[in-house]
């Protein structure tokens, strides 16, 4: 069991693992049913690292493993062995494995996330050794689980080298991919450059977010390889064009303007441009236009996935302009009732069909279609499915969170920090701590539904939702907007598509 779990966890965060699907998923039934055949031949100073391990794997696999299996590592008073604190692979493992946790598992697991972030605080600060130093910081940042797993790559194929029992066929293979894949990227971030630049001059919405390269470096976390090609561009191009529809409704449009964007917008047709004020009118031709040409881009058999795009895409501009409104009638709405609206307009539960919109659907994951009928269906279904409304909430409270520490204009509408403070009569760290909290129940939602919501049937599409989930971790990390502010980013993106892979 030891050597098959290191070993997925390797082809995972170098993330070759597209590569080896089937034997992964063979591999993971065997480590599941023959868990306690294996279990004696473990040596005791690396059994909290391959039980957490293969914890950690099972579940994001959809597997479900009792959380009590931890229990071993606990002395007569329930507390995690004081002996364990200084372990730091264990303890970082046990870490990542416990943000798995699924609704109900506070007891198992809470108790398991304080003492590794303690342990694991008081060794980073003390003299830990690289990389497992930097790998500690990173998870106290963003646990592995919740890391989309292209922006782990990007720091372990030169950490993987470090290790000792590091496997120089399985590094070339890392080093090799990720050339290829940059490669493919770079040709279509040109692409869509030239689409972005042709658009953006032409439609001269000047007070909109000019936001290409960041908008495409999350479908790259998103969409892994070559076969994702379609789904990164349209992807790309509809999060681009929901921009400028958001920035118009939220920092430019007078309200009768809005009123009017979103008549046009429900009517869907180019003989609604006379209604529009004059300088939305060539948007609103170029945003037709553009639906059009994606749909062209799809198969016969894949076009009627457009008709879920336009609706989630109309019911933004009604989200968008019930904001407008509360914004102009300065309401402050209850906390509930900010968020069945909110968490709407964060963009995920619209974009949760687009994700879906340019998937081949022919074994696209792991032998299984993401892009069913049954898929868009339940992604678009009412009310909002548990998953998606979750992804909904994490967006929405971790944009609030981070809108609130950076000071809103004067013109925005009650965040939800400020409607719970309102409401509950708290000051502003305490609202910002508990909206906090209620993005890690969102996660724990989410975690759930993977593992025990759905039929396996909806898993491929679960996942891209998750990843687009863990992309919003990265935008809001440590209370900044990673997208408004595009310069927290630069980073990042340069080293995807600039940077060398160092070498050691």
């Amino acid at each position: 069991m030891a050597y098959t779990v290191m070993l997925v966890d390797v082809l995972e965060r170098l993330h070759i693992d597209n590569h080896f699907r089937d034997e992964i998923a063979t591999a993971l039934q065997h480590v599941l049913l023959h868990h306690e055949e294996h279990a004696d031949s473990v040596a005791a100073v690396d059994l909290l690292h391959l039980e957490s391990l293969r914890f950690r794997l099972l579940r994001q696999h959809g597997f479900w493993v009792p959380a009590d299996v931890f229990d071993k590592f606990k002395d007569s008073t329930g507390c995690f062995r004081e002996s364990l604190s200084t372990d730091a692979r264990g303890l970082l493992s046990l870490y990542n494995a416990a943000h798995l946790a699924m609704p109900g598992e506070e007891a198992a697991l809470n108790d398991a996330i304080a003492f590794s972030r303690r342990s694991l605080q008081s060794l980073v600060q003390g003299k830990l050794g690289s990389p497992m130093a930097e790998q500690v910081s990173r998870a106290l940042d963003i646990p592995l689980p919740r890391t989309p797993k292209l922006l782990e790559t990007m720091r372990y194929i030169t950490e993987y080298e470090q290790e000792e029992a590091h496997d120089g066929v399985v590094l070339e293979l890392a080093r090799l991919d990720f050339k290829l894949i940059r490669s493919l990227y770079l040709n279509e971030l040109k692409t869509l450059s030239l689409w972005w630049r042709q658009l953006y001059g032409s439609v001269k919405l000047s007070y909109a977010r000019d936001r290409l390269v960041e908008s495409y470096f999350w479908s790259c976390a998103i969409f892994h390889g070559e076969k994702y090609s379609r789904s990164r561009i349209i992807f790309t191009k509809v999060f681009q064009l929901m921009t400028l529809v958001d920035d118009t409704y939220d920092i430019h449009a007078t309200l009768k303007e809005c009123y009017k964007l979103n008549e046009a917008m429900q009517r869907w047709d180019k003989s609604a441009v006379s209604i529009l004020p004059e300088y939305l009118r060539v948007f609103y031709i170029k945003l037709l236009n553009d639906f059009d040409e994606m749909e062209d881009s799809l198969e016969p058999d894949e076009k009627y996935r457009m008709s879920y795009a336009k609706t989630t895409f109309k019911q933004m501009s009604e989200y968008y302009l019930r904001e407008a409104q509360w914004s102009s009638d300065k309401y402050m709405p209850s906390f509930a009732e900010h968020l069945d609206i909110s968490l709407m307009s964060s963009g995920f539960p619209a974009m949760a069909p687009v994700l879906l919109l340019g998937v081949r659907d022919r074994g696209s994951c792991g032998g299984a279609a993401a892009a069913t009928k049954e898929a868009f269906e339940w992604a678009t279904s009412v009310p909002v499915p548990a998953l998606v409304r979750a992804g909904g909430e994490l967006a929405r409270f971790l944009n609030d969170v981070a809108s609130y520490r950076i000071g809103k204009s004067g013109g925005d509408m009650a965040s939800t920090v400020e409607c719970y403070m309102a409401e509950r009569g708290v000051n502003g760290d305490e609202a910002v701590a508990a909206v906090a909290a209620l993005a890690e129940r969102a996660w724990r939602t989410i975690n759930g539904e993977c593992v025990a919501g759905l039929e396996p049937a909806l898993l491929p599409a679960a996942w891209l939702m998750v990843n687009l989930a863990r992309t919003v971790e990265v935008i809001y990390l440590g209370g900044r907007d990673g997208y408004t502010v595009g310069g927290d980013l630069k980073g990042l993106v340069s080293n995807l598509f600039l940077d060398p892979l160092p070498l050691y």
